[in-house]
């Protein structure tokens, strides 16, 4: 796919493909829903960790456009602010400090006033693990122990049953880790889980599709020859790779008539392919 201009998607096609990475589609499958390549729908995934961000919901309490509009027209046709705020079911308080707020009188403008209020309101709420450092100092030190935070966050309970302050769930663990602008847990940590991903993946995302993840051109074990099947004669082989932590594999060979067994250490993950 040849490069493209980057293109500013839409809420909705962003919940398209918030829908899509939940049900363990690959980037490059929902890419091509919008004819771009992975990368660009990466990049917005990328943003938040690949946890979907909470949709945004305007407060009860809070003016909407249509009463900011009403304002707006009823300060050109010269009401008072009493006035304004009678006809809405407003405290003239909330009236006047909308428009004190909003370039008074001479330059209110309904629109301006709404989009302002909304990049006021992105106050995101400091997580359990920002605001107490012990807590997330406990935690890291547990991650680096190659705890994962299912494990940790199940310590914690049973630790400190009685305060709920010394606890927290695995999934705002993950969530601190996954999204850094939190700020609690360093992003090097993230090494340190089972999997080590930048992005949070869906429990259902899968790599083996029928054209990735699977090797090519094998025979089934089914279809090995008779001789090898019974035992009867030397010489047949069979091979496998144990994987033990990060840095230890050992290959296996064991000859299927006398169980002869070979173990070889691989300095890789990567060496048997």
């Amino acid at each position: 796919m040849g490069y493209r201009t980057r293109i500013q998607y839409t809420d909705s096609q962003k919940a398209l493909m918030w829908d899509r990475w939940r049900k363990g589609e690959s980037l490059q499958k929902i890419a091509q829903l919008f004819d771009r390549n992975h990368s660009s729908v990466s990049r917005i995934l990328a943003e938040s960790g690949g946890i979907r961000p909470t949709s945004r919901r305007r407060s009860l309490r809070a003016l909407s456009l249509a009463e900011r509009e009403e304002i707006s027209r009823a300060m050109v046709r010269g009401q008072s602010i009493r006035s304004i705020a009678a006809s809405l079911g407003r405290a003239p308080s909330t009236v006047s400090r909308e428009i004190r707020r909003n370039e008074g009188r001479g330059g209110y403008r309904a629109n301006q006033a709404d989009q302002a209020a909304w990049a006021r309101a992105r106050r995101p709420k400091a997580c359990k693990l920002a605001v107490h450092r012990a807590l997330a100092q406990r935690v890291a030190d547990k991650l680096q122990r190659q705890w994962s935070p299912e494990q940790i966050a199940g310590w914690l309970k049973r630790t400190y049953p009685d305060d709920t302050g010394c606890q927290v769930s695995h999934e705002t663990i993950y969530r601190t880790l996954y999204i850094q602008s939190r700020g609690a847990l360093k992003k090097e940590l993230l090494a340190h889980l089972r999997r080590t991903r930048v992005m949070r993946r869906s429990r259902y995302h899968t790599q083996k599709t029928d054209n990735h993840g699977r090797i090519t051109d094998t025979v089934s074990i089914s279809e090995r020859p008779a001789t090898a099947e019974d035992r009867a004669v030397p010489g047949h082989w069979e091979g496998d790779l144990l994987f033990g932590n990060q840095t230890s594999q050992i290959a296996t060979l064991v000859e299927r008539q006398t169980r002869y067994v070979m173990l070889v250490k691989t300095p890789k993950r990567s060496s048997m392919r």
